[in-house]
């Protein structure tokens, strides 16, 4: 159960912890069967090409990713989940046709939304005086090349300021239709964190009010912070010493 504050386990006295409770109801749940492979990375720094001067090239490495948690998630996970399930139902849609999994990793909670169903769900975790998740902080963007059909995802940070707990919303998208709502109807703080997201990523955030880049200059080709992006840059002279471009260096793998 959670306190007034909305933190796991009992009140803390005098900076002592008193016993938790680890009944099952109280207990997270676990990670669903190691989480899901997307990719084999082989050396140390997962270079494909080029030869190994680490000594590490023969190492070999699964690259996965969270996979579900099951029920119970544990503490104040379990209120959130149900009242927002709660709340879909009441508003007609069903919540498995929203949430397309909920993972616990690391004491925290990630949704994992289908895009279609962004900006209701957003809504809903704002306005439901249970849920009360006022602020977004932020999005962030991943590319995850080897996770194919679902290459792009825009990760959005909320906070409840009334309830003191912090989940967060996951969205992916296609390389091949890099599309998702943007949220600035509901958090309008979000309008220069989508501009940001999409200069670096390419993520089209769909009705945002201006989406041009805003780091980059207006003519610059492609996302730079995508993994695909192609290594480059100009030699630099440091105290009399040339240091060439990153992509002129020599491999590592």
């Amino acid at each position: 159960m959670s306190d007034a504050n909305g933190t796991n386990g009992a009140n803390e006295s005098n900076g002592v912890n008193p016993e938790k409770d680890l009944s099952a109801s109280n207990l997270p749940g676990q990670r669903g069967q190691g989480g899901e492979e997307i990719r084999v990375q082989r050396g140390m720094f997962g270079a494909e090409n080029g030869g190994d001067t680490s000594g590490y090239g023969g190492l070999v490495r699964s690259v996965r990713l969270p996979g579900p948690a099951s029920r119970p998630y544990g503490g104040w996970f379990d209120e959130v989940a149900d009242e927002l399930e709660g709340a879909l139902e009441e508003q007609g849609l069903l919540p498995d046709n929203a949430v397309e999994k909920t993972v616990v990793d690391r004491d925290e909670i990630t949704f994992h939304i289908e895009r279609e169903h962004l900006v209701r769900v957003a809504r809903t975790l704002r306005d439901d005086p249970a849920l009360r998740f006022e602020l977004c902080t932020g999005v962030s963007g991943v590319h995850y090349p080897s996770d194919k059909g679902r290459e792009l995802h825009a990760v959005y940070h909320l906070r409840s300021i009334t309830h003191n707990r912090l989940i967060r919303l996951e969205v992916s998208a296609p390389d091949s239709d890099p599309h998702i709502p943007s949220l600035v109807s509901v958090y309008p703080t979000n309008d220069w964190h989508e501009r940001e997201t999409y200069d670096f990523f390419g993520i089209v955030f769909d009705g945002h009010p201006a989406l041009t880049r805003i780091m980059m200059p207006d003519d610059w080709q492609g996302h730079p912070q995508r993994k695909d992006y192609p290594l480059g840059g100009i030699p630099v002279e440091y105290k009399g010493a040339q240091i060439p471009a990153p992509d002129q260096r020599r491999s590592y793998s």
